[in-house]
């Protein structure tokens, strides 16, 4: 028999070092990001924590593009951007972010607009950007993705431990087929998803979320869970998906 042993602690170079609930409790969408490299160690170090995630039937077939300043990567960063803003200026009139409250500097519809504006205005230049891949086993299921995103949120969890962060967007859909003949990405593979990464501006989180008592039911829907307590001093968004007018 193999002589196995579970290491003491995994292997991920430079150790974070933040607490795994503060980490979890912080992480939030970040989309402004200074004009700073990544650090290959810590790059590496990331991935690695996405690598630990679980894969259906443990197939591991999450396979990572990473972007930087290579000729194929700024083709594709070309084409991310463009639909990056052609995505922003859909949504921001669809949804009405210069209508109602969005007109007032201050309001938080205001706020999200101009960062969005300059999220997708500034995308070709966001330090990394990574593309996960599922290379398919079979024809595309609408569970596929169970595949790929726990990985990519494990990587967000190590990004915030290293002082980095990152924003998960689905910007590559719209141009999925001319990103793959950039990147040489053979037939059966599947674009799961664009994550821009890199050093934030300003900080990190709390991340703020609906009440546990919302979304939590005990036995049957919208059962109370008396059970289902917050940390003391968690605060709350009332957020439903649309912006408020």
């Amino acid at each position: 028999m193999s002589d196995l042993r579970v290491p003491d602690e995994p292997p991920l170079g430079r150790r974070a070092g933040i607490d795994l609930f503060d980490a979890i409790g912080t992480t939030r969408s970040i989309r402004r990001f200074r004009d700073e490299p990544v650090d290959e160690e810590d790059l590496a170090t990331m991935l690695f924590a996405a690598s630990r995630a679980p894969t259906g039937s443990n197939r591991q077939r999450v396979r990572w593009l990473v972007l930087r300043d290579g000729p194929s990567a700024l083709e594709a960063r070309r084409l991310l951007g463009g639909a990056a803003r052609q995505l922003w200026g859909g949504k921001r009139a669809d949804d009405g972010y210069d209508e109602g409250s969005g007109v007032e500097a201050s309001s938080p519809k205001a706020r999200m607009a101009r960062t969005m504006a300059e999220f997708v205005d500034g995308f070709e230049r966001i330090p990394v950007i990574l593309l996960p891949a599922l290379v398919r086993y079979r024809d595309p299921t609408p569970t596929e993705g169970a595949s790929v995103y726990p990985a990519a949120q494990n990587l967000l969890l190590a990004a915030r431990g290293l002082g980095y962060g990152g924003v998960i967007t689905m910007f590559q859909g719209f141009v999925h087929d001319e990103l793959c003949e950039v990147l040489g990405v053979p037939d059966g593979v599947a674009l799961a998803a664009t994550i821009g990464l890199g050093r934030p501006v300003g900080g990190h989180g709390p991340v703020r979320r609906r009440p546990l008592g919302d979304i939590v039911f005990d036995d049957r829907w919208e059962a109370a869970a008396a059970w289902a307590t917050e940390p003391e001093g968690t605060t709350h968004s009332a957020f439903e998906g649309r912006p408020s007018s």
